[in-house]
């Protein structure tokens, strides 16, 4: 299980990166670009990866935005598609490997570093296998359809504010609170994460998944806050 074209960055030196990838069949192409903020660090990742799986080229993308420091989002990156290429049923039924590998990855960080209590990351993903797209996400980050030069959301937020989250936060004993926005025991602006041992209780990290059917349609990842956001609103949801 080779990569047919990988790209992997992370702008560390506060310069810029962008670039893009072919599938080695020539079915589809890519483009990625990041920029580091006003911020001292970066905490944010992404992955791009073209791999084959039982024979089947397959399509994997994420942005994973960290907070709290960049180590959960740097292991989210590293991870996160290596356990889900690696589960049995990545094929046969891709949204239950992707829930699995969600779940397994966060576990695996928990109990791989202990210092890291208040460190998280949101994650946005897409795979793509055969004409099938799988847009999961945790958190704020979010994926978008362009489609004639619209931006339609693909993905939902998961803020502490929302009805059902808040819900499921004070069912299991926690609480939302108002701290300059709703958080998560005052502290956390997002519901799930990556991370977060200290509000793993409440910050689950349960994606969800949607699945569309793609006829030559263009996508985008990105994070709330980029200039992608301004450019392309938000019209709707598929």
């Amino acid at each position: 299980m080779g990569y047919l074209s990988s790209v992997i960055g992370h702008p560390t030196d506060g310069s810029s990166v962008s670039g893009g990838g072919l599938s080695q069949n020539g079915r589809f192409s890519y483009g990625y670009a990041s920029s580091p903020g006003k911020r001292a660090s970066m905490e944010d990742f992404y992955e791009t990866k073209i791999d084959c799986v039982d024979g089947q080229i397959v399509g994997l993308f994420g942005v994973f935005d960290g907070h709290g420091g960049a180590k959960v989002a740097e292991y989210v990156k590293e991870n996160l598609f290596n356990n889900l290429v690696s589960h049995p049923k990545f094929i046969s039924d891709t949204k239950v490997a992707i829930d699995d590998a969600y779940k397994s990855t966060d576990s695996e960080f928990l109990e791989s570093d202990s210092s890291q209590n208040q460190c998280g990351s949101t994650a946005s993903t897409a795979v793509l296998v055969g004409d099938r797209l799988f847009v999961a996400n945790v958190g704020d980050s979010r994926a978008i359809i362009c489609r004639e030069g619209n931006a339609i959301a693909v993905s939902k937020d998961h803020k502490p504010d929302q009805t059902d989250e808040r819900q499921r936060i004070e069912d299991a004993g926690g609480f939302v609170m108002w701290a300059g926005t709703w958080r998560v025991g005052g502290v956390l602006a997002v519901s799930r994460a990556f991370g977060d041992k200290l509000l793993k209780q409440y910050v689950v990290v349960d994606p969800e998944i949607r699945v569309r059917n793609l006829r030559y349609i263009l996508y985008f990842l990105y994070k709330m806050h980029i200039v992608l956001f301004g450019n392309f609103p938000v019209i709707g949801e598929l």
